[in-house]
């Protein structure tokens, strides 16, 4: 006859009987034989242990975000969380948390606010980085423990931390579902172009974003990011070797640079038909890109890039490929492999820097709208040599700009016949008019194909009544 007798040797054994693998002594007596298994603690101390060590470094934040709604300036209130990486103050968090604000109030183990820094985001990977002051926080700054997203297994035990709908210093417990997953991105210019994700069935809401994905040893291995609408157990973090690659650059240069060549990269899955083919393919070249001035035309395989060979058999592969090319140095002259029409012939080009994801809007108070940098993706699509000029990206109702007919989606190319280069000249140009009180201000924009000149008389606070403008 076989039977097992089960033996609880203290309180805490019995209350953790419930969960997974509560077996700490147990004897199977089989005839004559006994044997004896001996199990050293429980899943759940595990748990118990992991929670404890990483609670003190868990902060609920509560940003305020700024925008813009026709040209006028707006604030959002939102929750998110993070956690403190380093002793002096290093907090990672998600970009889409911390972007478009400049300051953030956290709230601390103790129950302390204070307020964090943004030092800068990344939205290709939505992470980013906030400096706490130590010295107000008073006591010793508590940190996580960082793991190794590279040694994780499907299956094993992991919690998410943080704010789940404000509900601050929440856990949910749950086990990795994939270590790689997959998100398509819009050309390389949305998504997550540059890194794989991990899955988790651990619940993740609105308000768990930017915090901790935690192991069974207590070392945070993922930043919380995302969740399927509509579906159940399906979150998502950024794998911490991702985000503390690009933290170790926003806190060394405020920002992260990637080099880019304006291609469009598919998997070769996509032509393949029996034989299995090395490279990546090209599915569009950006007009007036780096690879487009070397050649480089759609349907093309690239095989070798500045000495690496390329191999992108499924979509999942085309995240290292991307890196190869963004981790290259910027301004880099480089030879591309590539096969056309079966034959096999050499390129070259120079790398150019990659521009932002998206740019933050200028409040042009005085002029009633507001514009924001060029990016690559609104350069090609308005046909521009270049980032040059600025976006208008809203117009205030019954503003100067608006009774002088600019428009969203005009472009600024020159003010008073100088040459806006970029963002940053365009506030140089307007604070000196600002200073000036200058009463009529001529701006040349593109609108479609077209080109026109709109005449704007802005108003200053000890202006009159009403403002009028022309275009021309």
């Amino acid at each position: 006859m076989y039977w097992l007798r089960i033996s609880f040797g203290c309180e805490r054994v019995r209350r953790c009987w419930p969960t997974v693998l509560t077996l700490l002594c147990s004897t199977v007596i089989c005839g004559c034989s006994v044997v004896r298994v001996a199990v050293e603690g429980s899943v759940q101390d595990r748990v118990f242990d992991a929670i404890e060590k990483v609670r003190p470094a868990l902060v609920h934040l509560e940003p305020v975000r700024e925008y813009y709604e026709r040209g006028e300036r707006k604030g959002m209130p939102l929750t998110g969380s993070g956690v403190i990486i380093s002793p002096d103050g290093h907090l990672l968090t998600n970009s889409h948390v911390a972007e478009r604000t400049k300051e953030i109030r956290c709230t601390l183990f103790n129950k302390k606010e204070i307020y964090a820094q943004v030092i800068g985001t990344d939205p290709y990977t939505d992470i980013a980085v906030l400096q706490l002051d130590p010295a107000e926080v008073g006591d010793e700054l508590p940190y996580a423990e960082i793991g190794d997203s590279d040694k994780l297994n499907v299956g094993e035990q992991v919690m998410a931390m943080g704010s789940p709908h404000g509900l601050s210093r929440s856990v949910s417990v749950g086990a990795l579902s994939a270590t790689d997953r997959y998100f398509p991105s819009d050309g390389g210019e949305a998504g997550s172009p540059y890194h794989l994700w991990i899955q988790t069935d651990a619940a993740i809401n609105p308000g768990n974003s930017g915090g901790p994905l935690v192991n069974l040893e207590g070392n945070v291995i993922g930043i919380n990011s995302r969740k399927v609408l509509g579906a159940d157990n399906l979150g998502f973090a950024v794998p911490i070797n991702v985000a503390k690659a690009v933290a170790d650059q926003i806190i060394a240069d405020s920002k992260v640079t990637r080099s880019w060549i304006g291609v469009e990269l598919q998997e070769l899955e996509t032509i393949a038909r029996e034989e299995p083919m090395e490279g990546v393919l090209v599915g569009g070249v950006a007009e007036n890109s780096p690879a487009e001035r070397a050649g480089i035309v759609s349907g093309d395989i690239l095989v070798v890039f500045d000495g690496q060979p390329l191999s992108a058999q499924f979509e999942e592969d085309l995240v290292v490929v991307r890196n190869l090319i963004a981790n290259t140095p910027v301004d880099k002259r480089v030879v591309v492999e590539l096969i056309r029409d079966g034959k096999q012939q050499q390129v070259e080009l120079v790398t150019k820097e990659k521009g932002k994801f998206e740019t933050d809007d200028i409040e042009c108070e005085q002029w009633g709208c507001t514009v924001r940098e060029m990016t690559e993706s609104l350069s090609r699509r308005h046909k521009l040599e270049g980032k040059t000029g600025v976006y208008v990206s809203g117009v205030q109702v019954g503003g100067a700009a608006a009774n002088a007919r600019l428009a969203q989606g005009d472009i600024i190319l020159h003010v008073e016949g100088e040459k806006v280069d970029d963002s940053d000249r365009f506030s140089t140009i307007y604070g000196r008019l600002q200073e000036e009180k200058k009463e009529l201000v001529l701006l040349r924009v593109k609108r479609g194909p077209l080109f026109r000149y709109v005449l704007i008389e802005p108003r200053y606070e000890d202006g009159g009544d009403s403002a009028t403008g022309t275009e021309q």
